[in-house]
């Protein structure tokens, strides 16, 4: 059984189709990336699995269970998926340590202490122990955008969604966050990134994904889809990619 199973997921914003009927999968332990251009639906995949937007039709399901379900309980189930925005919505007047241990102890009712203890492990996991009592703005973006992560990790999630993650990081900084989620996918978190980073995504991907007019056009591993890509969109896409040198 996978842990994430989406089927026939349709969304539209008025007229305009986003997600066509898509289906998509995600096993335990399992990286997959979503490529695709500006528009293709990856974004609000991924906040239709957080119940950040309704869907018009279809189903998900998060370990067996239809999360998709009007009776379901929508913080219920978020307690149980990590999201991480390109936006890294710190609040810029708490520190780091405060901003990481809020939802554990306002939502999961966690004590205090433990949740403290917890936030420290993370953030020394990530070289970020020494920046605990830091407001945000004294960070860098790549050591803000860590602190995202480690604020939606701390929570134990059964799945983590990272939106563009590296997107609004100086190129220098990619780097950092790079190798935090390299270091993730060791532990076996499941993950599931947008991203216009090619190489990102060919070097922490187990399954890559491209979506084209809101459907799941062609998947694989990273090389294959990279190297060998079957479908005419995902040549033609991956030629302008390779074309303006991102891959």
């Amino acid at each position: 059984m996978s842990l994430l199973a989406c089927r026939g997921v349709r969304k539209l914003f008025g007229d305009h189709v986003v997600l066509d009927g898509l289906d998509f999968d995600v096993a335990e332990h399992e990286v997959v990336a979503l490529i695709g251009a500006s528009g293709s639906g990856k974004s609000t995949l991924l906040r239709c699995v957080n119940l950040l937007e309704e869907l018009d039709d279809g189903t998900i399901h998060l370990d067996g269970e239809h999360i998709t379900d009007p009776r379901a309980d929508p913080d219920k189930v978020r307690q149980r998926i990590g999201i991480v925005f390109q936006a890294y919505n710190l609040f810029p007047h708490m520190t780091v340590l405060e901003n990481v241990v809020l939802a554990p102890v306002r939502v999961h009712g966690m004590p205090r202490q433990a949740a403290r203890d917890l936030a420290l492990e993370w953030l020394g996991r990530v070289g970020l122990a020494e920046k605990a009592g830091a407001y945000p703005d004294r960070l860098s973006g790549g050591q803000q955008q860590r602190v995202a992560i480690v604020r939606a990790l701390v929570n134990s999630p059964r799945l983590l969604l990272l939106d563009e993650v590296t997107s609004a990081l100086d190129p220098e900084l990619v780097g950092e966050v790079l190798s935090m989620i390299r270091d993730l996918k060791s532990d076996g978190v499941t993950m599931v990134l947008a991203t216009h980073e090619m190489g990102f995504a060919r070097q922490v991907a187990d399954r890559v994904c491209f979506l084209d007019g809101g459907r799941v056009l062609e998947q694989g591993p990273p090389e294959k889809v990279f190297a060998e890509p079957v479908e005419a969109r995902t040549r033609q896409f991956l030629g302008r990619i390779i074309e303006a040198g991102r891959l």
